[in-house]
């Protein structure tokens, strides 16, 4: 069922990030303790605006008015399963889009079978790599942990299908990522290697996803805008970077001053 993929333009991207910036999203982030930080600078530094409510009662409250929700598995735990739960039914009810990333499902058992039933719940976007969205469309066992063991056209397929299944818009990111409603197609090259070696790049690209989805117009060019933003910023870190450490610095400040030429 593969389709052949499109390139975003130039003017696609400029649009969706002037609409980011101008629309500054509040983005309540139910993801992993490992990367909190640096996923609230990522969003800051694109002028969105980041929250971290994880008890159960409180998510439920604050995914009614927030104008994304991101649901990260990355650390699981059953108390946060049941407040991710609650936000996601909250915002179901409240019409907030919400985006699942569904960090090393298939190689844990809880968080796959929480992903699964998640996926029932009308998710706006799904952001994952090859590994995860094999996984997550039963096509595959899972990674090697968070680490994805595949090239993300392996899974082309298996997002399409799943875009289909869950009217969702699926981006299985890798070397060159690819983002798709099940009947169209948009691929996105570029990035850098040092990405992949800094905790959080992934998990925070999906706060940006989860960022531009909630944004008006049309959802699969924001998402796939969205991981043209954090590969193009990347790019232009590593040119800058002496290592990972400096590209930390060098990454959000590309974020912070980033033009797209048309």
């Amino acid at each position: 069922m593969k389709h052949t993929p499109d390139l975003l333009t130039p003017a696609q991207l400029a649009h969706s990030l002037q609409l980011l910036r101008q629309q500054k999203p509040l983005v309540h982030c139910m993801t992993n303790d490992v990367v909190q930080t640096f996923t609230a600078n990522v969003l800051l530094a694109l002028q969105a605006s980041p929250a971290m409510v994880i008890d159960a009662e409180e998510a439920a409250q604050f995914a009614g008015f927030a104008d994304a929700l991101l649901i990260n598995v990355g650390t699981l735990t059953r108390d946060r399963r049941d407040a991710m739960l609650a936000a996601v039914q909250a915002a179901q009810k409240a019409g907030t889009p919400w985006t699942l990333d569904p960090v090393a499902v298939g190689a844990l058992s809880l968080r796959t079978a929480f992903c699964q039933q998640l996926l029932a719940l009308q998710p706006a976007a799904i952001r994952g790599n090859a590994s995860e969205i094999l996984a997550l469309a039963n096509q595959a066992p899972g990674g090697r942990g968070v680490d994805s063991v595949h090239q993300a056209d392996a899974a082309l397929s298996a997002a399409q299908q799943l875009a289909k299944d869950y009217q969702t818009i699926v981006a299985v990111t890798g070397e060159v990522d690819y983002i798709t409603d099940g009947h169209h197609t948009l691929a996105i090259p570029g990035g850098s290697p040092l990405m992949t070696r800094v905790v959080g790049t992934g998990c925070a690209l999906s706060a940006v996803v989860a960022a531009l989805s909630s944004l008006p117009g049309e959802r699969l060019q924001h998402v796939a805008a969205a991981c043209r933003i954090v590969s193009l910023a990347g790019e232009q870190a590593a040119r800058k970077a002496q290592g990972p450490g400096s590209f930390v610095a060098e990454f959000l400040d590309e974020l912070w001053t980033l033009e797209v030429a048309q």
